[in-house]
């Protein structure tokens, strides 16, 4: 297959998509597959991360391989004035596989263009997360029993929230139905919107969570993130612009489930945790296997 990258949903197919599902389905069946014994996996963390990057290690770890990497850049060379071309360049001579979060739009592509083995994107900037889009699909899966003719309610920061555009994305390829909730600040970019049409997709756009939320089969909620704010006002403005309540999930499909890729920030409250549509914690567990999945694919490691 030569070397493989997951920077963008993009670089999987249709079929290297449901590939995923089905490893990640097998992997839950049975997580301790070591089919990494003697691999080393660089673990490069240059923004905060708790879920993703513990994940990816759990993953890891099931999988027989070892990690090695960074969690804060202050206390390695970078802080001495390492460019980022020189720390990829010589870390890809120490791993078999770079799993990557970074703070810049773009740097996990470029990374890709200078490592000799694979890189994974984590994360860059507001840009991509293919990783949560692939558990976020094997959420779908789980909960719905397909992938094809989703209704999604997509609410909150959407324009730059870099879950909800992979997630976009990738499931063009399962002919959806989109509901897009924001403020008229944080709405959809443009380009994934002429993205949508140009498939031929069909997707609403409103500033209420009431609209929608009956026929939705997925909530997908996210949180206002105060990082991407360079104007602090802007932020307060916004950030509790939605609540999802028990109440609100009266009269719902009763195969709705809502998903979060966390951390939440208010934005569902408590009282929801309790409601058999509330699915995201387990959403969480999903990730350890659908990420033994990718680093299992892109290494070629699969049984």
């Amino acid at each position: 297959m030569g070397k493989k990258n997951l920077v963008s949903i993009n670089d999987f197919s249709r079929d290297e998509i449901l590939k995923i599902m089905e490893l990640a389905a097998g992997f839950e069946a049975d997580p301790h597959q070591q089919v990494l014994a003697g691999k080393v996996i660089a673990s490069l963390f240059f923004e905060p991360s708790t879920r993703t990057r513990l994940s990816f290690e759990s993953a890891i770890n099931h999988l027989g391989g070892r990690v090695i990497g960074f969690s804060d850049t202050s206390n390695t060379s970078v802080s001495k004035g390492e460019t980022f071309h020189d720390t990829i360049t010589v870390i890809s001579n120490y791993c078999d596989m770079i799993v990557m979060r970074h703070y810049i739009e773009g740097a996990a592509r470029y990374a890709s263009e200078i490592s000799k083995v694979p890189v994974v994107n984590a994360g860059d900037g507001a840009n991509q997360h293919p990783s949560q889009t692939l558990l976020d699909l094997f959420s779908i899966k789980k909960t719905q029993e397909r992938l094809d003719n989703i209704n999604i309610m997509m609410v909150g920061d959407l324009k730059y929230g870099r879950t909800v555009h992979s997630l976009l994305q990738a499931l063009s390829h399962f002919n959806p139905t989109f509901t897009f909730v924001a403020p008229e600040e944080l709405r959809m970019p443009d380009e994934y919107k002429l993205f949508l049409k140009e498939q031929g997709i069909a997707y609403t756009e409103t500033e209420r969570i009431e609209e929608g939320i009956k026929e939705a089969d997925i909530v997908y909620m996210t949180r206002v993130q105060r990082e991407r704010f360079s104007d602090p006002m802007e932020y307060e403005r916004v950030k509790h612009v939605y609540i999802l309540k028990n109440s609100m999930l009266e009269g719902t499909k009763e195969n709705m489930r809502i998903l979060h890729p966390l951390p939440r920030v208010g934005e569902i409250a408590e009282d929801v945790d309790s409601n058999p549509k509330a699915y995201y914690f387990q959403q969480t567990e999903n990730g350890v296997y659908t990420r033994m999945a990718i680093i299992s694919y892109l290494l070629g490691a699969t049984k």
